[in-house]
């Protein structure tokens, strides 16, 4: 089923439709090298083979898994005596490109800038991250995109039609195919020989919503563990929390409960919104992120699943602030880059004898003994230390009390200090 000419390709139209970036480079037929990033199964080794027939180049290909720098090296001397033989230059496609380690990478460099090799890499990984800065300049980068559902729809029509035209799908089977397939081609081609055999072996002609079900297994969504996919939807429930959109939350929560996420994982994330986007406007968010993680212990998978989901719920519609997030940086940078001030002799433990002649903590105030429990106008920074204000309570939910709290204990810390001055 692999497409024999750029024009069956489908999908990545922003990059295949009239006078876009990769036709006018097929077009051109002046080939550059290239690093073609998206997820699985949506044409990216299809693209470097039509290029190679469209270029009329010689093709190698090399898996990042399983290559090392000596089939790197026997594939170059392959292409040069090629271009000794023939004239042809070599096209080659190295696929996972993001698994090669820095050495790996380097060793194509030479021979891309001499114009032996027209180098395109495949990657599901950000190449921002994963491909050495060297090799990214000298190479153009393509963004593919996950299959469209209607696009995925045309496959399988032709993928039917063309392997397995005496078997016949229902409407819902159909959609739960292109579901399934989750934007990946090669998903969906799977996913169909899979059922054409189970078909077979029933004698059925007719794939059924619940036949498909039965023959299926339960879990094929399409979730890389460590990669972008990953990393992107963890960015997408954050954000959707700290833009208190429950139903949002609650959609990225599911669709990583789905697509296999370790829900403990999920969990420290939660405990972290509690801390760094809600923080003092709620504590109560930060018990109840930890009382959720602690029943996903208890039950496991799926009750325990619940009271993450409702700890995320918490965490949407709790008010917001980032007061003490931003002031916790605030003082880390400060005390990394200030040297180490003294303690002031008032607040200084004195358990001994000596260390109360030496004055050690002879000025403390307690607190407990002043008006409002609150000695007025007390320094407890180091006595050279500038003034700071680090946390500044936002006016939402309980902070909006601390604010006003502090305020008051600043304007003792004034009337104090007018009445030393009187």
């Amino acid at each position: 089923m692999r497409p024999a000419t750029l024009d069956a390709v489908i999908g990545q139209q922003h990059l295949l439709g009239p006078g876009k970036p990769l036709r006018l480079a097929f077009e051109s037929r002046t080939p550059h090298s290239m690093i073609l990033w998206g997820p699985p199964g949506v044409g990216k080794t299809t693209l470097a083979r039509l290029m190679a027939t469209a270029f009329e180049a010689e093709f190698i290909a090399l898996s990042a898994v399983f290559s090392g720098v000596k089939d790197i090296r026997a594939a170059v001397e392959q292409a040069q005596l090629t271009i000794a033989q023939s004239g042809r230059r070599t096209l080659m496609f190295v696929d996972e490109v993001h698994r090669f380690n820095k050495a790996q990478q380097d060793a194509f460099l030479p021979f891309v800038e001499q114009g032996l090799l027209t180098f395109i890499g495949a990657t599901t990984e950000n190449p921002s991250f994963e491909v050495n800065s060297a090799l990214l300049s000298r190479a153009a980068v393509y963004v593919l995109k996950p299959l469209a559902a209607d696009e995925l729809r045309e496959l399988f029509e032709r993928a039917r039609q063309s392997a397995f035209p005496e078997l016949a799908f229902d409407d819902e089977a159909i959609d739960r195919v292109v579901g399934y397939a989750d934007g990946d081609a090669r998903r969906l081609l799977n996913v169909l020989e899979t059922l054409h055999t189970a078909a077979a072996a029933a004698e059925r002609r007719l794939v059924s919503a619940d036949f498909l079900q039965a023959a299926l297994a339960s879990d094929l969504r399409r979730f890389d563990k460590g990669g972008d996919a990953f990393y992107d939807q963890i960015s997408a429930l954050h954000k959707s929390v700290r833009g208190s959109c429950p139903d949002a939350a609650l959609y990225w929560l599911v669709r990583m409960f789905d697509g296999g996420a370790d829900p403990l994982y999920l969990g420290r994330r939660i405990i972290r919104m509690a801390s760094e986007d809600i923080g003092l406007a709620d504590p109560r968010a930060l018990s109840i992120a930890l009382d959720a993680v602690s029943t996903y212990e208890r039950l496991g998978s799926p009750e325990g699943e619940l009271a993450l989901a409702n700890a995320v719920i918490y965490m949407a519609v709790a008010p917001k602030s980032n007061a003490g997030y931003v002031a916790y940086g605030a003082a880390r940078k400060f005390v990394a880059g200030d040297s180490s001030r003294p303690v002031p002799e008032h607040l200084r433990n004195a358990p001994t004898k000596l260390m109360k002649e030496l004055g050690f903590g002879s000025a403390y105030r307690y607190a407990h003994d002043e008006p409002e429990a609150y000695a007025a106008g007390e320094n407890y920074l180091p006595a050279d230390m500038p003034r700071v204000n680090w946390y500044r309570p936002t006016p939402r939910g309980l902070e909006q009390k601390i604010g006003e709290k502090l305020a008051h204990l600043r304007a003792l810390d004034a009337q104090h200090k007018k009445q030393k001055n009187d």
